[in-house]
């Protein structure tokens, strides 16, 4: 068995585990209030960040969840996640309405990658 290591833990979540060559990034959020454009970008640069801090990048993302307060922002998401996406790298990928923490969130973004 592979010894698992846990990077920004806290008593209640983690912001990353790593088992073996497999991340798991906890659901990311981007700044409160502000519109899914910018929000999404934040998540997206927050996922990256995390990547890299255990050696991996968004080419080696294996599947993507996508929660969203309203599946009427499903094309303003889109729009900043396919410039963003790993030419031919394109992950799994699911998304699905939800309410979030707080009506402020509009988006969050759960990762699972290779290392």
């Amino acid at each position: 068995m592979s010894d698992i290591k846990r990077i920004e833990s806290g008593t209640r979540m983690s912001q990353a585990v790593i088992h073996g060559n497999t991340v798991y990034l906890a659901g990311q959020v981007g700044t409160p209030g502000a519109s899914v454009t910018v929000q999404t970008q934040d998540i997206l640069a927050k996922i990256e960040r995390l990547l890299a801090e255990v050696g991996s990048d968004k080419s080696k993302i294996l599947q993507a969840t996508i929660w969203m307060a309203s599946m009427d922002d499903f094309a303003e998401m889109n729009a900043v996640w396919d410039t963003w996406v790993s030419p031919g790298n394109a992950p799994t990928r699911a998304a699905g309405e939800s309410k979030l923490a707080t009506p402020e969130y509009k988006v969050e973004i759960i990762c699972v990658a290779a290392i």
